[in-house]
């Protein structure tokens, strides 16, 4: 198979083109001085060298291999080591990061991009990174002076790592459970006691140190806190100690992922510091948290991206039958792209791709004005980015399976089967609806807090500047305008219904909450492929505007209809799910 390419096009014209990256930058000051468009296309094609010469050489190696519990020691696949010295050396785990502390400080609607070539190119190898940039970005937020500076400029490296440990396994989505207990010290640390399991990258031989933060509870406390707690203990002027006890029980075996190394992790009597203040550990981790939605759902869009090519590019060479209507060019056999229903799954992955692309980048600008700008700006990108990061997260992952396996499907027999690669990417992605909060758990978040935990103050804003924007679109049809606000119209209305009764039905919004957010979903993306189309026109490529075209029709007549389905469903209410007794199950 041809080895994985990034979209740079793609990824160019939703910056330039779309979302107007260089005047967005320019009106951020912390941002202007780091980035502009032409440092933006470098870093891409840079980062497009790193993924495809780099990364993805080692993606079909580390599934063969997996990683290996081996004494104390977990030993990730031949050649991870190395790759992940030449990624950390060339700045990327540190890309978005502080640069007051070493990180380059590029902006997240830059970053959204690389992770997503990452993610297509080895998911297993990019959750290494992943999670050490949200463990720094979390400590950069919470943590005091002391321990930023300790910490922070050999996490932006690479040189050492990070881990979120949070699950026990008695207290997985209801984290009030943990038994993982924090003593105080005389010396102002904490000594931390106790088990958790499903660490992603919660110890390996990529970097000399394993940084974890640990929620744990004090003492007489109902409350969580959180812990910094490194693997090998750190001295004052920056040199590693000794261990700290911080031990590997067993690595898990998992479906896929097979070369992300999880753990579960063992703490006795480690020593630990507080991050943020006591019993508001939740808090600060879901610092960490959101970050880790975000980028769990560009694993998703990644995933769909690298199975979209592997598929296109089958579908191209695999002669089998013959067009209907005839051969085109009178061969006995043709090529699979002619067949219709072949079609039908390589442009649902192509359009939902290209959107669930646009909702990332556009979410990624969200966090860059909620972070750097001022105002009535920050305070709207701040509300942007709570409403978007479950949707983000849910949608795009789901939307990722689909994909992956339709992909899978356009390569017939020959896709069930280990040597074309193609069902490594439905393994490995198939987790991304689990963890970081289930999918059902984004929905209920999303529709119970997001939506109408302010009375639909923020979702009717973001409706509006869509309605706002698609009535100035020029190459768009009326038709095709008014089935995108139409349905806003009628989602609104539910949720208003929901928001009025969710007193009364107690169930109601949990069991309404998933067919909420696909249709949001479904919507927006229609929104989105009709924006692509839109500023497509007259682009210089004159192929890229028609593909465009062709693929906005199809998701408008073809794939914006299932967000009638999902209405309907939240329409029903509560009675049919909650009705019958628990033992009749």
């Amino acid at each position: 198979m041809n080895p994985y390419q990034a979209p740079l096009k793609d990824m160019q014209f939703l910056l330039e083109n779309v979302f107007d990256a260089t005047n967005t930058w320019q009106s951020m000051p912390n941002i202007a001085e780091m980035v502009d468009m032409d440092t933006a296309v470098a870093i891409l094609d840079e980062a497009s060298k790193i993924s495809r010469d780099l990364i993805h050489p080692i993606n079909r190696s580390g599934d063969e291999q997996g990683v290996r519990h081996q004494d104390d020691k977990v030993i990730t696949p031949d050649g991870f080591k190395e790759v992940y010295q030449q990624f950390s050396e060339g700045g990327w785990v540190g890309l978005c990061g502080e640069p007051d502390f070493g990180g380059m400080g590029m902006p997240k609607m830059l970053g959204v991009l690389v992770d997503e070539m990452n993610y297509s190119a080895c998911n297993s190898f990019t959750l290494y990174s992943s999670l050490t940039a949200g463990a720094a970005l979390c400590i950069n937020a919470h943590a005091t002076d002391e321990l930023k500076a300790k910490y922070l400029p050999n996490l932006y490296s690479g040189q050492w790592s990070g881990a979120m440990d949070m699950t026990e396994p008695q207290a997985g989505s209801d984290l009030r459970n943990i038994r993982t207990k924090a003593e105080p010290q005389d010396d102002g640390s904490y000594s931390i006691t106790g088990s958790k399991i499903f660490i992603t990258g919660g110890d390996h031989d990529l970097t000399e140190n394993v940084i974890h933060l640990v929620l744990a509870k004090l003492p007489n406390s109902k409350g969580i806190s959180l812990f910094l707690v490194p693997k090998i203990t750190v001295n004052d002027d920056g040199s590693l100690g000794g261990a700290n006890g911080v031990t590997v029980g067993s690595i898990e075996h998992k479906m896929g992922l097979k070369a992300s190394a999880t753990c579960v992790m063992n703490y006795d009597g480690a020593k630990g510091f507080l991050v943020g203040r006591p019993d508001r550990g939740l808090v600060c981790m879901f610092t960490m948290m959101n970050y880790e939605r975000l980028a769990i759902g560009i694993q998703g869009l990644g995933s769909a991206q690298g199975a979209y090519q592997m598929a296109a590019d089958y579908a191209k060479e695999r002669v089998q039958g013959i067009a209907a209507g005839g051969s085109p060019t009178g061969s006995a056999a043709d090529p699979i792209i002619v067949h219709g229903d072949v079609r039908r799954m390589l442009l649902t992955i192509k359009s939902v791709t290209d959107a669930g692309r646009a909702l990332s980048v556009f979410t990624g600008k969200q966090l860059d004005l909620a972070k750097h700008a001022e105002g009535d700006v920050q305070a709207k990108a701040a509300k942007y980015v709570g409403l978007l990061t479950p949707v983000s997260k849910a949608f795009l992952t789901d939307r990722g399976l689909d994909a992956t396996i339709m992909a899978q499907q356009v390569f017939g027999g020959h896709g069930y089967i280990r040597e074309t690669g193609i069902e490594q990417f439905v393994r490995d992605t198939r987790i991304a609806q689990i963890y970081e909060g289930t999918n059902g758990i984004q929905a209920i978040d999303f529709l119970g807090r997001k939506v109408t935990g302010d009375n639909l103050a923020t979702l009717n804003a973001f409706v509006a500047d869509i309605n706002a924007d698609l009535a100035g679109f020029e190459h768009v049809s009326e038709a095709d305008r008014k089935a995108i606000s139409s349905r806003f119209d009628n989602l609104l209305t539910l949720a208003n219904y929901i928001n009025d009764n969710k007193l009364t039905q107690a169930a109601l919004i949990n069991a309404s909450a998933v067919d909420f957010l696909d249709a949001f979903g479904y919507i927006l993306y229609g929104y989105y492929s009709l924006l692509i189309a839109e500023r497509a026109v007259g682009h210089d490529d004159s192929s890229f505007s028609e593909q465009k075209r062709y693929v906005a029709k199809f998701y408008m007549d073809k794939i914006l209809p299932k967000a009638d389905f999902h209405i309907a469903q939240v329409s029903q209410g509560d009675d049919a799910l909650m009705a019958m007794p628990a033992e009749l199950f």
